[in-house]
C-alpha cells in the first residue's frame, strides 16, 4: 500500500518560504482547501513577522460523532505534544475555523534537521487533529487494554458528514470505512478496485499487514450504527489491527494509512 503524504504541501512550502524570507517583513494572507473538505488559513503582519497565525477547518461531522469545543477527542493534547513551546493553541479560533495556531517563527530549533522535521509536522496538522481519537484508541492496543470511556462502536470524522468505525478490544481493534462515491463512474470503479485491492493483499500472503476484507453489505459488527451511516455505494472495508501493527514507530504509518484510506482510494480511481 502506498502512502500518502499526511502533510500539506503547499502549506509547507509556505513555511520553508516564510523562515527563508522572514526578515524582509512581507505579509502573508492565504486562504486554499485540500481533500476532505479541509480549509486553511494562513497570516503574518508586517509588524509581527516571526508570528504566524494558521487557522483549520474541519470537515463537517455527522450526528454519530463527538466533537468537544468543534474539535475532535484527544485534538488538544496531540497539538501540545506533537509542537511544543513553538505553538499557542487561540481560543476562540478565527472565525468560521475550528483551530487557530499561533506559530512562533523564533522558537523553532536550530539544528536545520530537527527543525525541517518539526515543519513537516506542523504541516501535518490535519492528521494530528483528525487522527487524534484514532492514534488515542490503537495506543491502548500496546498495553492490550480499552480506554474506560470508549464503549463499543467508536465513530470518528473523516470526510464532510461522513464517518469511519472502530471497534476497539483489548487485543484488537477493528476498523471500517463505509466506501461512498458520488460519480457513478468512480462507484464502479472504487469497487473494482476494492475487490482487487483485497484479493491481491491475500494472495501475496502480507502476513504482517492487517488483515483486510471487502463486503458489499454492512458487517455485523455496524449493527448499532445509525442507517444514514451506512449508505454506502462502494461496498465497506474493514482492517483488523493487532498489537505488532502499531508498536513503536508502526504507529504513526498506521495511523497514517488509515487516516488517508479514502484519500488513498479516490486517488487510484482517478489516475
Amino acid at each position: 500500500m502506498i502512502l500518502l503524504q499526511s502533510h500539506s504541501r503547499f502549506l509547507l512550502d509556505n513555511l520553508l518560504n516564510r523562515l527563508q524570507n522572514i526578515e524582509k517583513a512581507v505579509e502573508a494572507d492565504y486562504h486554499w482547501a485540500e481533500f476532505d473538505d479541509v480549509r486553511y488559513h494562513i497570516q503574518v503582519t508586517m509588524k509581527n513577522p516571526h508570528i504566524l497565525l494558521l487557522s483549520v477547518s474541519l470537515p463537517t461531522p455527522p450526528q454519530e460523532t463527538v466533537f468537544l469545543g468543534g474539535l475532535p477527542s484527544g485534538a488538544i493534547e496531540a497539538i501540545k505534544a506533537a509542537y511544543g513551546a513553538v505553538v499557542q493553541i487561540l481560543d476562540p479560533p478565527r472565525d468560521g475555523f475550528n483551530l487557530t495556531l499561533k506559530l512562533n517563527l523564533s522558537k523553532l530549533p536550530p539544528d536545520e534537521e530537527y527543525k525541517h522535521a518539526l515543519l513537516v509536522k506542523i504541516a501535518s496538522v490535519r492528521e494530528v487533529v483528525l487522527g487524534a481519537p484514532l492514534r488515542g484508541i490503537l495506543k491502548k492496543l500496546t498495553s492490550r487494554t480499552v480506554a474506560s470511556n470508549t464503549d463499543g462502536l467508536v465513530a470518528l470524522v473523516h470526510r464532510p458528514n461522513e464517518s469511519f468505525f472502530l471497534i476497539p478490544q483489548a487485543e484488537k481493534v477493528t476498523v471500517i470505512f463505509p466506501m461512498r462515491f458520488k460519480d457513478s463512474i468512480d462507484i464502479v470503479l472504487a469497487t473494482s478496485f476494492l475487490q482487487e485491492f483485497v484479493e491481491a493483499r491475500r494472495m501475496a500472503g502480507l502476513n504482517t499487514a492487517p488483515h483486510c476484507l471487502w463486503s458489499p453489505t454492512p458487517p455485523l459488527e455496524l449493527k448499532e450504527a445509525p442507517a444514514e451511516a451506512l449508505s454506502a455505494n462502494a461496498g465497506f472495508v474493514t482492517f483488523v489491527i493487532f498489537p505488532r501493527h502499531v508498536e513503536g514507530k508502526k504507529l504513526d504509518r498506521t495511523v497514517c494509512s488509515l487516516s488517508t484510506f479514502h484519500a488513498y482510494v479516490s486517488y487510484h480511481v482517478k489516475v
